[in-house]
């Protein structure tokens, strides 16, 4: 389960009575010249424990807030509406609407106000994967994943982007790709280098950069470096377009 032991200022709170079968916690906002935007975040999971462990993580980085919980998938989408988030943390397993349909009417294409959906979930099977990434979710979490995972995946939602769980992303790739025989590869317009290479094809693995960086001895600021330049160069947004250029190319790092 995510956690994390960061200090958090207790800030006010009023409780919204969204629906009479469910809970829902609206965040008072930041006041006028408080400094930089930050990224407003709602979360929904029907687990107390796992909202205040959550929001204690988020609230800690300096470029995020939550402005609202909810506890089941109506109170949710009815809060979104309310508070306009830039992301919603979607628990899967929720009372009244799962995480999987309030995903599709938060992030799908029919949803009025669209918001940027990150799944953070215990249960990393196929068939929750595949319909949450198909109903538009900007990220899939398993909630072991670690603090500093779920705030780059919140960041990278807001910013276009997506960042899926490691070892999500090694078993989705599997079943959407397979090596290419030479004749059929298309290699990058800008050709990457030998070290790039071999990062893409750690990152095709599932591995982080923290593991690519102890792996290959190198800092996990140059294992970033070197990722940028190949998402670059591959014309790619995210780790998972990298990945699946590796398993396409055939130079995949094997899993243990």
């Amino acid at each position: 389960m995510v956690s994390g032991t960061a200090p958090v200022a207790a800030p006010g709170t009023v409780t919204a009575a969204v629906s009479a079968a469910a809970s829902a916690t609206v965040v008072g906002a930041e006041p006028p010249g408080a400094g930089p935007a930050r990224i407003r975040t709602l979360i929904a999971d029907d687990q107390e424990a796992v909202r205040r462990s959550v929001r204690r993580i988020l609230e800690a980085q300096p470029d995020i807030t939550v402005v609202g919980e909810a506890a089941d998938g109506v109170a949710a989408l009815e809060l979104a509406g309310q508070l306009r988030p830039d992301v919603a943390l979607v628990d899967i397993r929720m009372p009244r609407m799962d995480g999987l349909e309030l995903t599709r009417r938060l992030a799908g294409p029919g949803a009025v106000t669209p918001v940027r959906v990150v799944v953070l979930t215990t249960f990393d099977l196929d068939e929750y994967v595949y319909p949450a990434l198909q109903h538009g979710a900007s990220g899939f979490l398993l909630k072991r994943s670690g603090p500093a995972l779920l705030a780059e995946a919140v960041r990278a939602a807001a910013s276009g982007e997506s960042l899926i769980s490691p070892s999500v992303t090694v078993r989705l790739l599997k079943h959407v790709t397979a090596p290419r025989r030479p004749e059929s590869r298309r290699a990058p317009v800008v050709p990457l280098t030998e070290r790039e290479v071999e990062i893409a094809g750690h990152v095709a693995a599932g591995r982080t950069n923290a593991d690519i960086a102890a792996e290959l001895f190198i800092s996990p600021g140059t294992v970033k470096t070197h990722v940028a330049s190949i998402q670059r160069k591959l014309g790619v947004q995210n780790r998972v377009g990298i990945a699946v250029h590796a398993w396409e190319m055939g130079y995949a790092v094997p899993t243990a």
